[in-house]
């Protein structure tokens, strides 16, 4: 590399340090090309391969390709890797501001809501919760809701929802601040989600990994729903029972697939 490539490189990574300490990762090209899709405010971008990356956004998003040539700046491999915790095999990795959380929460608290919220009672898997935020995000659901002690905005948990955190509204709060709307909480006692129809504006409540439902958020619950299950099976994933609870929405509220 020239001696002005370098001092690029060199800015890039100092920038990266400071940002860093407030700003979420987004690991990887595909957590980046969400982002930015659902307008993420991103003030840094590194790629081992800017080449590649731009070839990578020609295949998969051209839609957001021009962006990221404006943003990504090339460092070498082993800068890269000494800022994240590990390299991503796309060799891309950004910084993104997290969502103001009074609008998050105008978001959540809007009525009426033209579809459910998520909220994750005390969860405990990161990863889980990602994929809970995918799903959410990809069925246009308002937003993640999570109570307890577990950060939504944690790494792993937006490397788990592939940056599409910024696709719907997302936010941690106490089960006695969650937002109005008819409360549907999903317990094996509950009846049959199949006979049941869920509202635009309800609020889809799902218990921790280990414990299910805290005894508050059951006691409030409007109703209590369960999924199909053949006998002698335990449970199923959290995210698999938010997917199925929220196609159920989807196809008997009779809206069209979100686009």
């Amino acid at each position: 590399m020239s001696g002005a490539v370098d001092v690029d490189v060199d800015g890039a990574v100092r920038r990266w340090r400071v940002l860093s300490e407030t700003a979420v990762l987004l690991d990887g090209f595909h957590a980046l090309k969400h982002a930015l899709r659902f307008g993420a405010t991103i003030p840094a971008v590194l790629t081992v391969g800017k080449d590649a990356a731009l070839a990578l956004a020609d295949e998969l998003a051209p839609d957001v390709r021009d962006r990221i040539a404006e943003l990504a700046v090339e460092v070498p491999a082993e800068a890269l890797s000494g800022l994240v915790p590990r390299s991503h095999p796309t060799g891309i990795a950004a910084l993104a501001l997290r969502p103001d959380r009074a609008a998050q929460l105008a978001l959540l608290a809007r009525r009426p809501r033209s579809a459910p919220a998520v909220v994750l009672d005390n969860p405990r898997n990161l990863g889980n919760a990602g994929a809970v935020i995918r799903l959410a995000a990809g069925f246009g659901a308002t937003g993640v809701v999570t109570t307890g002690s577990l950060d939504p905005w944690h790494p792993t948990v937006v490397r788990g929802a592939a940056g599409l955190h910024y696709a719907t509204a997302v936010e941690r709060l106490r089960a006695d601040e969650l937002p109005a709307g008819p409360l549907y909480a999903l317990d094996p006692e509950g009846q049959d989600i199949r006979s049941v129809t869920l509202p635009d504006d309800a609020l889809l409540a799902f218990g921790s990994e280990r414990t299910g439902l805290s005894s508050e958020l059951r006691e409030r619950a409007d109703a209590l729903i369960a999924l199909p299950m053949r006998p002698q099976v335990s449970s199923y994933n959290l995210a698999t029972s938010v997917g199925m609870t929220l196609f159920h929405w989807s196809a008997s509220s009779g809206r069209p697939a979100p686009m």
